[in-house]
């Protein structure tokens, strides 16, 4: 997040790690338990239709500390190992993979379990002095060998088997190739800088504050956020569902590994950036940038997107780790010193780069709390809603917000479809629904509201029970919207059969 437009506000090298004795690839710990075998066969055409498992939700993590852990990978492919890295006092816990989706509204499906791992305390976490980066040292624990695991998003559960504790420890299982279909790209790179496991994050340190702040995260820690699980549950998982539900050709990967592989969004029909996608480096933005301007469609289903520029770099454990962020800091950067691009806001010297020539809107403000106003509701998008102008969906404005701003680089012809007024610190201003497209055909949809994605689960009645008070009736508004996002960026290049028509004289003023 961040806050009042140059700073963020919170949501809510050391010791060299040891390898553990199944490092190498050896054999695990346990022997393989029926469930084991679930995921014994390659993906089939049904995934979405097998039937899931509600109970792999965690309702009650237990006592701090009883069991948590990390993945030394943030992502793998289908097939290839990863090592769990698991701290408990327990004597053994079980682990238990779970594929995100929709599976008759259970959101999951147990793909595989391993039980009767053998616990063990690791060591404490220390502090490198130069960077204030937590860094812990943990053994691996067990090998992980995902034969027949589906493309997906996986939520691992470790269960203390003394009864003392659970936590998740989040994985993509990423897809090889994307061509033809609507990729969901998971934002950790975000998630890992507002993880405050070990009293640090690059927002906040002992003080609470800047100034004691981390410089470079790493993924070698297990997440703080909703019992491990970093920001998925919250920004990504109700998206995830909603698009398994609609059964389109989906493909799963990161932002680091869009970084990491040029050539992987070729072909793609549609980018998903989800909830809150704030940290990219240079290269992932290009790559978006160039599938956006060879065809590729790009929905950016959020607030704040692609706000800081940031370095991955290695740890003991492997390549991209380690998430490098400097920001007003960025001289002292030794990466910087040594030629890299300054690891601070993309739209602030030096090498100033506004993310709105990508986005179409540009990240204006928090916090606010505001109704979403419907102004264009002829717009394709909003087919099948009922709305009209004027309609207003009380606290979807939140609680971070976007908006189409001239000042800096804007693609025409850019179209308005809600324009929603927001007072931001006293600062009166909007928060924007836009939809762009290019010559290559491609449309580019941004909802302007970082409660987008969690919106898609509001079902109830609003107020005081209910997340942020936004009530069914913005559920059912943004989850139809979604859909017809959805169904008609999978189609193709959107803006051969929905050209943006520009309004921005209309709705600004602007030529």
């Amino acid at each position: 997040m961040a806050a009042a437009v140059t700073s963020c506000g919170a949501r809510h090298q050391g010791a060299t790690p040891h390898p553990g004795p199944d490092a190498q690839g050896g054999p695990d710990t346990a022997g393989p338990t029926p469930a084991d075998r679930a995921g014994a066969t390659a993906e089939a055409p049904d995934e979405r239709s097998l039937p899931g498992n509600p109970d792999w939700e965690i309702t009650d993590a237990g006592a701090p500390g009883a069991v948590e852990g990390f993945a030394d990978r943030v992502s793998v492919l289908p097939g290839e190992p990863f090592g769990l890295h698991v701290s408990t006092p327990a004597a053994a816990f079980t682990v238990s993979a779970y594929r995100m989706g929709w599976y008759g509204g259970a959101r999951a499906r147990l793909v595989w379990r391993r039980e009767h791992v053998p616990g063990g305390r690791q060591a404490a976490p220390h502090v490198d002095r130069a960077t204030r980066t937590v860094l812990t040292g943990w053994q691996r624990t067990l090998t992980v060998e995902t034969a027949g695991w589906p493309e997906g998003a996986y939520l691992l559960r470790l269960d203390a088997e003394d009864g003392t504790g659970r936590s998740y420890v989040p994985l993509t299982v990423r897809s090889a190739s994307t061509a033809g279909r609507t990729v969901v790209m998971s934002a950790p790179a975000t998630w890992q800088a507002y993880n405050e496991w070990g009293g640090y994050s690059l927002y906040n340190g002992p003080t609470g504050g800047l100034a004691t702040r981390s410089l470079q995260v790493v993924f070698d820690r297990p997440y703080d956020y909703d019992h491990g699980a970093g920001l998925f549950l919250v920004y990504e998982a109700p998206l995830v569902a909603l698009a398994e539900r609609l059964g389109l050709p989906l493909a799963y990967t990161t932002g680091i590994d869009v970084a990491r592989e040029p050539g992987l969004l070729h072909g793609a029909a549609a980018v998903l950036s989800l909830g809150h996608d704030e940290y990219w480096s240079p290269e992932q933005r290009a790559n978006v940038t160039a599938a956006r301007d060879a065809g590729t469609n790009l929905a950016i289903l959020g607030a704040n997107c692609c706000f800081r520029r940031v370095r991955f770099e290695p740890t003991d454990l492997g390549p991209d780790r380690t998430v490098v962020c400097y920001k007003d800091a960025w001289a002292q950067d030794p990466g910087r010193q040594s030629g890299a691009p300054a690891t601070t806001d993309f739209r602030t010297g030096p090498g100033a780069d506004p993310e709105s020539s990508m986005l179409g809107v540009i990240y204006d403000g928090y916090p606010v709390d505001a109704p979403y106003v419907v102004t264009s509701p002829g717009h394709w998008a909003f087919e099948g809603t009922g709305v009209a102008a004027g309609a207003s969906f009380p606290h979807l404005v939140g609680v971070e917000y976007d908006r189409v701003d001239t000042a800096f680089p804007t693609p025409r012809p850019i179209e308005v479809i809600a324009h929603s007024p927001v007072v931001c610190e006293g600062r009166h201003s909007h928060s924007d629904t836009a939809y762009y497209t290019v010559p290559s055909g491609a449309g580019v949809f941004a909802t302007g509201t970082m409660r987008w994605v969690e919106t898609l689960d509001a079902h109830g009645p609003g107020g005081g029970k209910a997340d942020h008070g936004i009530d069914s009736r913005a559920g059912d508004v943004v989850r139809k919207v979604t859909e017809n996002v959805l169904r008609t960026f999978a189609a193709g290049p959107a803006g051969r059969s929905h050209p943006a028509r520009d309004n921005l004289a209309d709705v600004y003023g602007t030529a």
